[in-house]
């Protein structure tokens, strides 16, 4: 039996926002200490603020300073945090009524265990010794068994506001290709290009996905195809990409491969990235030691006529 492939695999995306008047007072009033909400047309206070009230969609600027201790009301327990997470150690996620506020907050309580969480308790906020103007200002929730917190009377005017945070989106998982796939993989570490042909239309899809997504049979028959293809579409990349060794502009296209009936995507090299173009014909360059092409260059084949892809684009 052949060994099951398997990859860890990121996908991060850090992205990067401006802050309006309310998110910005919110969040400037985190590293100072102080928690604001925001009041709607008919009096409630929102926290976390938004910048429009869910109800009436009436703009919203009315912000108003609310305690920093508050009551649990709903939980979950975490018995094994993962990376990124608030505490390193099993803790309760709870949403918290903070005093004056009529919505709750999602954070992390930092208990000894899920017997000692309940709906109704008391809860106050421990500060992050180092705070930046982020969400994460809040450490963790602490219980509590005092009365609510006196209010700074803060108007949400800070010096140095925050104007814009960076969030990180990330997604670590485990793939484990299929048996259409495994054998597509197998194909490219001799160089080759295999594909499968769907029994019922007869078109050859590459990388093979096990299944045609025309007809909805299976497919089982391989197919070798290229190595050559042609250019279909193209975008000319302006922007480098963290962690990538290649140098802008270049160019990602889409390539139909010969004898294939699905293009797939590549990065062209060899030739000056205005100068790429649909129906350039093209090769694959390996790297050795490398599973897949690095990328394609021009054959010096005169281009494709239109009407050979037009269907794959």
């Amino acid at each position: 039996m052949p060994d099951v492939l398997k990859a860890p695999l990121v996908v991060e995306f850090p992205f990067t926002r401006s802050l309006g008047p309310v998110q910005s007072a919110f969040l400037t009033g985190l590293r100072e200490q102080v928690v604001l909400g925001v009041r709607t047309t008919d009096g409630r206070v929102l926290v976390p603020p938004v910048e429009y009230d869910p109800v009436t969609a009436d703009e919203l600027d009315d912000l108003v300073e609310v305690a920093p201790t508050g009551t649990v009301t709903t939980w979950a327990w975490n018995h094994a945090p993962r990376r990124g997470q608030p505490l390193d150690t099993p803790f309760a996620w709870v949403l918290v009524r903070l005093d004056g506020a009529d919505t709750a907050l999602l954070h992390a309580l930092d208990a000894p265990g899920p017997d000692t969480v309940r709906t109704g308790m008391r809860v106050r906020i421990r500060w992050a010794a180092r705070r930046t103007g982020a969400i994460t200002d809040i450490a963790c929730f602490e219980p509590y068994d005092g009365d609510p917190a006196p209010v700074t009377g803060s108007t949400g005017v800070f010096e140095d506001p925050v104007t814009g945070i960076v969030a990180a989106a990330r997604l670590d998982y485990t793939y484990t290709p299929g048996r259409a796939q495994s054998a597509h993989l197998d194909a490219l570490t001799e160089r080759r290009t295999v594909g499968e042909r769907c029994p019922s239309c007869r078109k050859v899809y590459v990388p093979p996905r096990g299944a045609c997504p025309t007809c909805g049979v299976g497919t089982a028959e391989q197919v070798e195809v290229g190595p050559r293809g042609t250019v279909t579409t193209f975008c000319i990349v302006n922007i480098k990409a963290k962690n990538l060794d290649i140098e802008v502009p270049y160019v990602y296209a889409h390539i139909a491969l010969d004898g294939a009936d699905l293009a797939l995507h590549a990065r062209i090299g060899g030739i000056p990235y205005d100068q790429v173009r649909m129906g350039l014909r093209v090769e694959p360059v390996w790297t050795p030691g490398v599973r897949h092409p690095d990328h394609y260059r021009p054959t010096g084949e005169p281009d494709a006529d239109y009407d050979t892809y037009k269907e794959l684009l």
